[in-house]
């Protein structure tokens, strides 16, 4: 039976869910330059990763490395070497999307992925989000507004990951995608409430979540074609940084 957090968590997940559901309906937000509001959901995501998911990282680390076996234990940042292979992955995952594209408006002109690359992508963002709705119901948070301002940096990091995958695979994400990764996060959440897996594990997730962070918000800002926006992606990196300071 739910009580009080674990309400909560289901509420932030089902919020989320929405957030992939209805987030390609703000058409003001697509197109080049790129919106300010997308730049500065982008400095949120950041700042709430250096600043609450990078620090857990540091605490995680104990505990792995109290777990790991005789293999692992001569790895002495476990954790952070978790947080590079998840950047790494999605950063591949990102190329291999772009490289299809390409060959694709070269053979028929079709700015899109082909099905393959779109499954592969759905199916990553898939586990990405249910390592999210897991997190909602056991990562470290300590009150109800800690758990407000990560669901709060993850609606707003969904926002930016919603407009690339839309981008990347059009109407396939509108159609199937969206859904998939909007039920991935109550699936997530599902798990989270049926099962709880040891703290070095969650460690894990937090880092490899972290890695996966970083790349896809600085993928949509850096590339000198979006046009982006870097006062406002510092405005809501200085404004969510104080609020996390504050609390």
């Amino acid at each position: 039976m739910l009580e009080g957090f674990g309400f909560l968590a289901l509420a932030a997940a089902v919020g989320l869910a929405l957030v992939h559901l209805f987030a390609g309906k703000i058409v003001s937000l697509g197109g080049i330059p790129r919106s300010r509001w997308l730049s500065a959901a982008g400095g949120i995501s950041v700042a709430y990763v250096f600043l609450h998911l990078l620090p857990e990282l540091a605490k995680g680390q104990e505990q792995v490395r109290a777990s790991a076996g005789p293999v692992l234990g001569v790895a002495e940042r476990h954790t952070y070497l978790i947080a590079l292979a998840g950047l790494a992955i999605f950063y591949g995952l990102d190329r291999l999307a772009l490289r299809s594209r390409r060959e694709s408006r070269a053979g028929d002109g079709e700015d899109r992925t082909p099905p393959g690359i779109f499954w592969i992508h759905i199916l990553s963002f898939a586990l990405y989000n249910a390592l999210v709705g897991y997190l909602l119901v056991h990562g470290d948070h300590r009150s109800a507004g800690e758990l407000g301002l990560f669901a709060v940096a993850l609606a707003v990091h969904f926002v930016v990951n919603d407009f690339a995958l839309a981008e990347h695979h059009k109407a396939r994400y509108q159609n199937v995608g969206r859904w998939i990764v909007a039920a991935a996060v109550l699936v997530g959440w599902g798990l989270g409430a049926a099962t709880e897996i040891p703290e070095a594990a969650i460690a894990v997730v937090v880092a490899f979540l972290a890695g996966g962070i970083i790349l896809n918000v600085l993928k949509e800002e850096l590339p000198e074609e979006r046009q982006s926006h870097f006062g406002s992606l510092a405005l809501g990196m200085a404004g969510y940084a104080i609020l996390l300071l504050a609390t």
